[in-house]
């Protein structure tokens, strides 16, 4: 399996590229830093960094080229490139901001990483998996609270954004042999976007690596066929068994 994972050098993104890679992935990561991605693929078994500014149109053209030759292919793509709501506003868990207050550039800086990118990645991604005859496409969301919650414009919405983006690609992709799923943590996760040092004290949080085994099993053979679900990392053993229960 030949595995494309944006924004692999840190959090989430590199918890998923290391487990797919342990599985026997051969997987290309990406970062705004071609350096950093280099690096962070370096400490994996076969895997490759490649620069891709996921906002920038012809980066993300020549970044998924780049992939494809250097791979040979994409078998998967893992949309997870991403930036939290410490961009606009570094206090936000204790000092919310009104949506009213949030700086332009910084509305438009994430919803362009969160929800623009995703789409410019697939865009450029799926007509090469048609072209093939199949592929998968694994779009990284959050908790449903970030979506309604106060002081949480711009990240909600470009995250509720990015589940409707999925549920639209995948209409879009139905019984075309590329299959489209969600996949995201289920709470708030120890990565660079939490400002862990003004959280509350007692309060737990997920370790990036329970995006590793529902990500495995996605890129496996036992997910041919699986398209259009809402996976929850935290919830993936129960989901497992009750999807084999109704087979």
């Amino acid at each position: 399996m030949k595995i494309l994972v944006t924004g692999g050098t840190s959090g989430l993104g590199l918890a998923m590229a290391s487990a797919l890679a342990t599985a026997g992935a051969t997987v290309a990561l990406t970062g705004r830093s071609g350096r950093r991605a280099s690096s962070a693929a370096a400490e994996l078994p076969g895997a490759v960094g490649i620069e891709m500014d996921v906002r920038d149109e012809s980066s993300v053209a020549r970044a998924v080229d780049q992939a494809w030759s250097r791979l040979g292919g994409i078998d998967m793509l893992v949309n997870n490139a991403g930036i939290g709501m410490r961009t606009v506003n570094p206090r936000f868990m204790t000092h919310p901001q009104g949506f009213w207050e949030v700086p332009v550039d910084g509305f438009r800086a994430v919803i362009e990483t969160n929800l623009t990118s995703y789409f410019l990645v697939a865009r450029e991604v799926t007509p090469r998996m048609l072209a093939a005859g199949g592929g998968r496409i694994v779009n990284i969301s959050v908790s449903d609270s970030t979506m309604h919650r106060a002081g949480f414009v711009p990240y909600g919405p470009s995250r509720a954004g990015s589940e409707s983006l999925s549920r639209i690609m995948a209409a879009d992709l139905r019984d075309t042999g590329v299959t489209v799923n969600l996949l995201l943590p289920g709470g708030p996760t120890v990565t660079g976007m939490l400002p862990l040092d003004t959280m509350p004290e007692g309060r737990e949080f997920l370790e990036p690596t329970v995006m590793g085994p529902p990500i495995v099993w996605l890129a496996s053979d036992d997910a041919v066929g699986v398209h259009d679900e809402r996976i929850v990392a935290v919830e993936f053993e129960g989901w497992l068994r009750d999807r084999k229960g109704r087979r």
